[in-house]
């Protein structure tokens, strides 16, 4: 991707996307994807609750790595239908050229819920 191509956000567009750091609470095989991913269950505190979000992640990370990690995710897409599955988040992460996913977290814990700015 040509990053000179791509549409610029206004700052306003910037602070309506919801970045919060949440904590994976539970890891599940998603074997009806189109491509290797896990269903998610994570933690974003008490104000925005647990949230499901499918993740292809299954190149760099196992299951049992995940679980107690803390990650950054947009809360407020609407949902998404994949499968008989419900995604009511997007977990980020930067895609290397393989596919390959690197999430994205915080260098300490910190609190469930907390926004990225």
């Amino acid at each position: 991707m040509n990053i000179e191509n791509t549409a610029s956000l206004n700052w306003e567009e910037f602070e309506r996307v919801e970045m919060r750091v949440g904590t994976i609470l539970e890891v599940n095989d998603f074997p009806e994807a189109r491509k290797p991913a896990y269903q998610l269950t994570i933690d974003f505190g008490t104000i925005i609750g647990i949230r499901k979000s499918s993740a292809q992640i299954t190149q760099r990370y196992s299951k049992e790595v995940l679980i107690g990690r803390q990650i950054v995710a947009v809360v407020n897409f609407p949902k998404k239908q994949i499968g008989k599955f419900m995604s009511e988040c997007l977990v980020l992460g930067a895609v290397g050229e393989q596919g390959d996913v690197v999430l994205l977290s915080p260098d300490f814990t910190i609190e469930n819920g907390l926004r990225i700015a």
